[in-house]
């Protein structure tokens, strides 16, 4: 009876640690979640509580009646470099079809059928060689099987075994196994459109030894975020920058908005300062704004924004989401219509200028020293004449008092005819 129930057992903790073996063909995948889109990731690198943006990846997947086609380019501005991936599969089958790749060390380009042949260049050795290997069939390109892990049946428990492919100069084997060790049931908050419920699937490369943390989304099976844990110890994250967000009811008009900040001849100038309104003492007499203005120094940002119903839609939404930690992000192309200057000499002064009639929205943030007064008793003085007590004097002091704050400042200004020139003063007063 005892052996009886340690061979049950034994059965139990065996088929919960099973892991699926997944491989092209396999009926796991539902093809209702691979499907084209477009979308950009931020990459950071990781340390501590803190991260640094180093790159940013641009993905898009076309799917169509015959292939899965992944494009991703990934630009780092640091190093002023820019690499390029393209993995295609078999949208039946998701059998590895073509893949290349070009990047500051190396280019190399394959192709999968009965053998695969392609060619590999070494860029820092400025060498090249032909590739040749056995297809033995039953794998995945490496580089397009994290875009199909959202298709597959995720569900608390879950793991799975997915043979692939990465062409190494030299290597005797270039299939290994990647594994979902794991998943769970995680949230993901954004800034932009709050808590989204996913799937936490951990992932570890038998290949590289690098583990990963994919959040997909439960429903859509959108990737929202990816941890990474590389060999040598080094942390990094990706994070979706949520672009195909649109809460906007207005159409954005490109060309109109550009024109406002480029085809006219009109100008916006002014000054930008900030001034105490504080009671303070001299002389034993209040005297009201003794302090002197303090102006944007030189350099100061200025930011003008063409007032249309897209801008002031998106001027109200993010003043709205402001009290959830939440903002609504710009497309580039909304982006590209807000005209920047900065403030010229050390009087705050600014200036903009082609700007063709309409309304625009000035704005502007800079520190500066604010100052106050108190009074303060700090002791008295008791009067006597001929022995006798006339009364008491309180003693004050005054101390003056210096904070650094910062004035945050808008102004709607509205240009009514071509070539007008408008003067502004964007000013704070305490």
């Amino acid at each position: 009876m005892r052996n009886s129930s340690v061979l049950f057992f034994l059965l139990v903790v065996l088929s919960t640690n099973a892991q699926s073996l997944i491989k092209p063909g396999d009926n796991s995948f539902d093809k209702n979640f691979i499907k084209s889109t477009h979308y950009e990731m931020s990459y950071f690198a990781v340390s501590g509580l803190h991260t640094v943006e180093i790159s940013s990846f641009n993905v898009d997947i076309k799917v169509n009646r015959k292939n899965m086609e992944v494009y991703t380019r990934i630009n780092t501005p640091a190093s002023n470099s820019i690499r390029i991936d393209t993995s295609i599969a078999d949208i039946n089958t998701l059998k590895p079809v073509y893949r290349s790749s070009d990047n500051s060390d190396k280019q190399y380009y394959i192709k999968y059928g009965n053998a695969i042949e392609g060619y590999y260049y070494d860029k820092k050795l400025n060498k090249g060689s032909q590739v040749k290997d056995d297809n033995k069939d039953g794998f995945f390109d490496s580089f397009i099987y994290p875009y199909l892990i959202g298709a597959l049946p995720l569900t608390s428990g879950y793991k799975a075994i997915l043979p692939v492919y990465e062409y190494k100069p030299g290597a005797n084997n270039n299939v290994s196994n990647t594994r979902i060790t794991e998943v769970k049931s995680s949230m993901h908050r954004s800034n932009i459109t709050g808590e989204h419920a996913v799937w936490q699937v951990s992932v570890f490369e038998e290949g590289t030894n690098v583990k990963y943390e994919y959040y997909i989304d439960k429903e859509s099976r959108k990737l929202w975020k990816v941890e990474i844990m590389a060999t040598n110890g080094k942390q990094y994250l990706l994070v979706d920058k949520e672009l195909d967000y649109n809460p906007f009811t207005t159409t954005f008009d490109k060309e109109q908005t550009y024109k406002m900040v480029s085809a006219g001849s009109g100008t916006i100038s002014g000054q930008i300062y900030a001034r105490d309104n504080e009671n303070t003492t001299k002389g034993g007499i209040a005297i009201l704004n003794v302090n002197k203005k303090q102006y944007a120094r030189q350099g100061t940002t200025v930011i003008l924004i063409p007032y249309t119903d897209y801008f002031k839609e998106w001027i109200a939404l993010n003043e709205k989401l402001r009290k959830k930690g939440q903002a609504v992000p710009l497309s580039k192309e909304a982006a590209g219509c807000i005209k920047v200057t900065s403030v010229y000499n050390n009087d705050g002064n600014f200036e903009f200028t082609n700007l063709m009639p309409g309304e625009y929205y000035l704005f502007t943030e800079f520190g500066y020293t604010h100052t106050a007064s108190r009074t303060e008793v700090v002791g008295y003085t008791d009067t006597y004449i001929n022995g006798l007590f006339q009364g008491t004097t309180a003693n004050t002091q005054v101390n003056r008092y210096k904070t650094s704050a910062t004035a945050a400042l808008k102004k709607i200004v509205t240009i009514n005819k071509e070539g007008e020139k408008i003067t502004v003063k964007l000013k704070k007063t305490l």
